[in-house]
Formats: C-alpha cells, sequence, structure tokens
C-alpha cells in the first residue's frame, strides 16, 4: 500500500536543479505529489530535470535563472506565480564551490561564490518570503559539515556555508511567528557535481574519491537522492515542529578523520 504522498497539492522552487543533488532533490518532491519551479542558471540542465519530472507523470516548470541577480530571482517569483499562482517550499540549493586558499583565490573567485552560495540564499529568500507568508510555508537551504569544521583548499566556501548556517537560524527566529519553518542541510561528501569538482582538483582523483568513502563511517559518500529525502522531510508536514535546525546528513563524516598529511 503506497503511503500517502508528502508534498501533494504543493508548490515547490529549487534552486540549482539542473544537476546533483537538486536534480535528485526535485525527483524526489515530485514524487511526493509536489510541483516543481526548477531554477538553475544552466537552463537545458533545468529543462532535463523537467522532461524526467513529465515522465513521472509530475508536474514541473523550468526557469534559467542566476540567484546572485535580483532582476533574475524576482524573475523566477514572477515565473512561479503565473504557472503554478502561490509557492509552499523553497528549497535554496544552488552553490558553487573555489578549491583554493584565500591567498590563491581570485577577488573575482571570492565575490562570486559569496553572491551565489550567501547571496543566492538572501535574494530567494528575500523576494519568496511574502508569497510563503500565505501559504504557511517553508524554506530549506543548502548548508555543509563544512560550515562545522573545514578541510584544506576550500576556503571561501567553507566561509559560505557557515554563514548560511547561522542565516537560517535568524530567519526560523524572525518568520516562526508568521508560521514559516526555516532549515539547513549539511551533507558531507556527496556523489554529486560538487565534490566531483573537488576530487577532480586532487592530485589523484580516483584515489581522492576513494579515501573520501573511508572517511565515513558507512564507509561510502553519500547519494544524491539520500540528500533529497531529507530536504522532502524539512518541507512536509512531518517536520511541523522542526525550525532553526541544521540537519546533517553525512554519513558519520570525521568518525575517523586521519591527520592531513
Amino acid at each position: 500500500m503506497h503511503t500517502a504522498m508528502k508534498l501533494k497539492d504543493r508548490v515547490a522552487v529549487i534552486t540549482g536543479s539542473g544537476a546533483g543533488i537538486g536534480r535528485a532533490s526535485a525527483m524526489e518532491f515530485a514524487r511526493e505529489g509536489a510541483s516543481v519551479v526548477l531554477a538553475d542558471i544552466h537552463y537545458a540542465g533545468a529543462r532535463e530535470t523537467a522532461h524526467t519530472i513529465a515522465q513521472m507523470g509530475g508536474s514541473a516548470h523550468a526557469v534559467e535563472t542566476d540567484v546572485s541577480n535580483p532582476e533574475s530571482v524576482r524573475n523566477l517569483v514572477r515565473e512561479t506565480l503565473r504557472v503554478y499562482s502561490k509557492v509552499h517550499l523553497l528549497f535554496n540549493n544552488a552553490a558553487i564551490q573555489v578549491n583554493k586558499t584565500v591567498e590563491d583565490t581570485t577577488v573575482e573567485e571570492w565575490n562570486r561564490e559569496m553572491a551565489v552560495n550567501l547571496g543566492g540564499v538572501f535574494l530567494c529568500s528575500k523576494f519568496f518570503l511574502p508569497h510563503l507568508r500565505a501559504t504557511k510555508g517553508a524554506i530549506v537551504n543548502m548548508a555543509s559539515v563544512n560550515g562545522f569544521f573545514v578541510e584544506p583548499m576550500c576556503a571561501g566556501y567553507c566561509a559560505t556555508k557557515g554563514a548560511i548556517i547561522a542565516l537560517t537560524k535568524a530567519m526560523a527566529i524572525d518568520h516562526g511567528k508568521e508560521g514559516i519553518r526555516v532549515n539547513c542541510i549539511c551533507p558531507g561528501y556527496i556523489d554529486a557535481g560538487l565534490a566531483e569538482g573537488y576530487f577532480q582538483a586532487q592530485p589523484d582523483p580516483a584515489a581522492a574519491r576513494a579515501a573520501a568513502g573511508k572517511l565515513h563511517a558507512l564507509w561510502r559518500i553519500g547519494r544524491p537522492e539520500e540528500v533529497g529525502r531529507v530536504a522532502v522531510f524539512l518541507a512536509s508536514d512531518d517536520a511541523s515542529f522542526v525550525t532553526g535546525s541544521a540537519y546533517v546528513v553525512d554519513g558519520g563524516f570525521g568518525s575517523g578523520l586521519p591527520p592531513q598529511s
């Protein structure tokens, strides 16, 4: 017997849903009955996700969006309301990762990382909040275990993820009385875009990937849909008393961290 769909009749906006965790999450949201707005700077990827969801019998609408650009985000809000007339859920997932120290990071790279990772959460939340207030909706932000402890060669990325955890708590306090819940997810290594970029930046990508699995108590890296299912939970009524929370989805990452060489 199929249990009732957790997100039936909800409209969800997911940024960075053209690939990786965003795409896997969009499919999980659709599977649970949500109509999904797929926002991605890579429009082809968002359309591909939309096509996959349509084949599953779900409803999806792709919108080319640069989350660091206020006008682009305003357009995303307009498109969401034009197609679905309301919105219940916002999943701020879009992010980039620059694998460098502060000294080696260019000013342009730093500004872009701040604008996309942190600025994207700010802009999307800011412009969607009036509409989420109307539906007593929920926001899920994508942080990282790197918001709690850091790894070498991704200084700017770690800075944005720590900030997103703090911003999540601030938004939860500011908007809780309006019935809006705000939580974030902190994944460990996930078999998707950003981690792959990190592995490719290492001298021996295959060895780095294999070593990463052994840093987790479950002795493997995670799958994108395993993060997607936690996002579904946080967006659903199952999490009705959960807000201001940083949910760690990391397979017990760091339980056996070797010393850095």
